[in-house]
């Protein structure tokens, strides 16, 4: 891929993975972290969600997504991914924002792993209780 200018730059997050996303004019090639997408993924329903965007509002093979992800698992990458092409393709263009919204891929996932608390085993749970 040339250094030309991506046409939008955008930040995609999911637990503690981070993925910032550009998109080139293209044929619908994949580099994360300079790796094909199914070098990086190797799970093809984590490819699947990650191209879903481009699927829904019916643009596939017409951008090349260069993208960078650190952070969290695969899981998480490729919803941070997922995210972040998302909100490129609203940018490009406004009008994609009720199809993408509406397939509930605008909604950043807020859940986190909850801290350990001190006096318990886990997050919540508690030592055994013994009576005698």
């Amino acid at each position: 891929m040339a250094k030309e200018k991506p046409l939008v730059q955008t930040t995609g997050r999911r637990k503690t993975a981070v993925a910032r996303v550009r998109i080139y004019n293209g044929t619908g090639e994949y580099n994360l972290n300079g790796r094909k997408m199914d070098d990086y993924f190797k799970d093809p329903e984590l490819r699947r969600r990650a191209h879903e965007p481009f699927k829904v509002v019916d643009l596939e093979g017409r951008f090349d997504i260069n993208a960078t992800l650190h952070g969290g698992g695969t899981t998480g990458q490729s919803d941070a991914l997922r995210l972040g092409i998302a909100r490129a393709l609203i940018d490009l263009d406004p009008e994609l924002r009720g199809a993408l919204k509406k397939e509930g891929m605008l909604t950043r996932d807020s859940r986190k792993v909850e801290r350990k608390k001190y006096g318990l085993r886990k997050a919540r749970r508690a030592p055994q209780f013994t009576k005698r």
